[in-house]
């Protein structure tokens, strides 16, 4: 009997002092993984507007070369104009008394 209450408590011992432990080690290393982290994606999305910036410049370059002097005009949505819809037909209600 006693044994078991001194195991028990043994580990509630070790719990405490655990949760004391990583709540410890946590205020030293997870600044510094938060910040390695925010500085990682920052490179990402420095990165990808890179790549971004670079497809534009060379799409727009390829297409001033091709395009000289033409002008496109999408003229579809100008013949015909929007319908609007049409909900059903309006019944007029009278109250009977």
């Amino acid at each position: 009997m006693q044994e078991a209450s001194f195991s028990g408590l043994r580990f509630i011992i070790g719990l405490i002092a655990f949760y004391y432990i990583m709540k410890f080690l946590a205020r030293i290393f997870l600044p510094v993984l938060v910040k390695k982290a925010v500085e990682n994606a920052s490179e990402n999305f420095q990165r990808q507007q890179q790549q971004y910036q670079q497809y534009n410049q060379s799409n727009t370059w390829q297409n001033s070369n091709n395009n000289k002097d033409e002008i496109i005009i999408n003229t579809a949505n100008a013949k015909n104009p929007r319908e609007t819809k049409k909900v059903g037909e309006y019944v007029d209600y009278e109250e009977i008394d």
